[in-house]
C-alpha cells in the first residue's frame, strides 16, 4: 500500500467528543457536529484523536464513536484514532475501527516515555502489520513527546499499509522536510492548518486536519479550497489570518486548546459539554477573554456575548 491505495484528500476536521452532565458520550451532540462539518464541505473526519480526548476513552467508547461516525459519514472518509502506549491497545482500536466500517486509522507514537527512532519505528510497524486498515501516521510531538522527523517518516513510508501522515508538529521546517521526503509515497495532511495551512496546500498537501472547524465554519474548511485556487488568494490570506488569531486566542491567557474549543462551541450555540479530567472547563477571566476574542474576530455576535 502507498498514497495511491486511498483517495483521502481535502478538509477533514478533527472532531471533539462531547460529554453530557453525567460524563457519558453525548451521542446526539457528536452526530450533530459531524453533520454540520459535512454540510460545510468536509470530505471526512478524524474521530477519537487528540481533539477527541482519546486518552480518556476506553475501547468501548472509541468503538461507539467509530460506529456513529460511519453512520453519519455516508461514504466520506473516517479516520479512527488509535493512540496508545502499548501496540496491543492500538491494534485493538484498529480492529474495532475496521469492524465499524472506518476507512483508516491514525497511529501515534507511544507517549510519555522518550523513545529512539528505532523504537518508534518498531511500534508503528507492529501496529501496521496487525491493522486491518490503512494507516495514517500522526506526528504531534507537543503532545506525544516522541516525534516523527522527516528521516523517520521516510523510513515508515516503506512500511506496508502506511499510506499517509498527519504532520502536526507546528514546525514549518519539519512539515516542509516531511513533505519533500514522503509526498511521492504518502498523502500528507497539514495538522495546524490554522497556522500555515495555506502555504502547506500551495506546497501540495493533500489535505488539512485541524480542530478549528468545530467552531469556525465555513472558514476552517473553506481555507483548503481557497488555498488551491490562485484566484482566491486574497480570501485564503484573510482566512489564514483568522486561523492564526484563533490559535493564539485558544492557547493563551490561561487557556489550552481542547477546553477552549468546547467552550467556544457552547458560546456559539453548539453542544460540546465539558472536557474530561484532568482537563477543566474554562471559567473566570480565561472564559471571559475567549468570549471577547470571538467577538473581536466576528465569530460571535455582540448581542450574544
Amino acid at each position: 500500500m502507498d498514497r495511491n491505495s486511498v483517495a483521502w484528500s481535502g478538509a477533514m476536521p478533527a472532531v471533539i467528543t462531547p460529554f453530557d452532565a453525567s460524563g457519558a458520550i453525548d451521542e446526539k451532540a457528536f452526530t450533530a457536529n459531524l453533520e454540520r462539518q459535512f454540510e460545510h464541505g468536509a470530505t471526512g473526519a478524524v474521530v477519537a484523536g487528540c481533539t477527541g480526548e482519546f486518552w480518556t476513552l476506553p475501547l468501548e467508547e472509541r468503538t461507539t464513536l467509530f460506529k456513529l461516525a460511519v453512520e453519519v459519514a455516508e461514504g466520506r472518509t473516517i479516520l479512527a484514532g488509535t493512540g496508545a502506549i502499548l501496540a496491543a491497545d492500538a491494534i485493538a482500536s484498529a480492529r474495532a475501527a475496521a469492524d465499524a466500517g472506518c476507512d483508516g486509522v491514525l497511529v501515534l507514537p507511544p507517549y510519555f516515555v522518550k523513545l529512539t527512532d528505532d523504537e518508534i519505528f518498531g511500534h508503528i510497524e507492529t501496529v501496521a502489520a496487525a491493522s486491518p486498515l490503512p494507516v495514517c501516521l500522526y506526528n504531534i510531538p507537543g503532545n506525544a513527546v516522541n516525534a516523527i522527523p522527516p528521516a523517520l517518516a521516510a523510513r515508515l513510508a516503506d512500511v506496508d499499509k502506511v499510506v499517509a501522515i498527519k504532520e502536526s508538529s507546528g514546525d514549518w521546517n519539519n512539515f516542509y522536510g516531511t513533505h519533500l521526503a514522503v509526498a511521492d509515497r504518502l498523502r500528507v495532511f497539514c495538522g495546524p492548518s490554522s497556522v500555515f495551512g495555506v502555504p502547506a496546500v500551495e506546497l501540495g498537501a493533500d489535505g488539512v486536519i485541524d480542530c478549528f472547524p468545530n467552531v469556525w465554519l465555513p472558514g476552517g474548511l473553506a481555507l483548503f479550497e481557497a488555498a488551491k485556487d490562485p484566484a482566491r488568494r486574497a480570501e485564503a490570506t484573510a482566512l489564514q489570518a483568522i486561523g492564526r488569531r484563533l490559535t493564539d486566542l485558544f492557547t493563551t491567557g490561561g487557556r489550552t486548546l481542547y477546553p477552549a474549543t468546547k467552550a467556544a462551541m457552547e458560546m456559539l450555540g453548539w453542544r460540546a459539554g465539558e472536557p474530561r479530567a484532568p482537563l477543566r472547563r474554562l471559567a473566570g477571566e480565561p472564559l471571559a477573554g475567549l468570549e471577547r476574542g470571538l467577538v473581536e474576530l466576528g465569530l460571535l455576535n455582540k448581542k450574544a456575548a
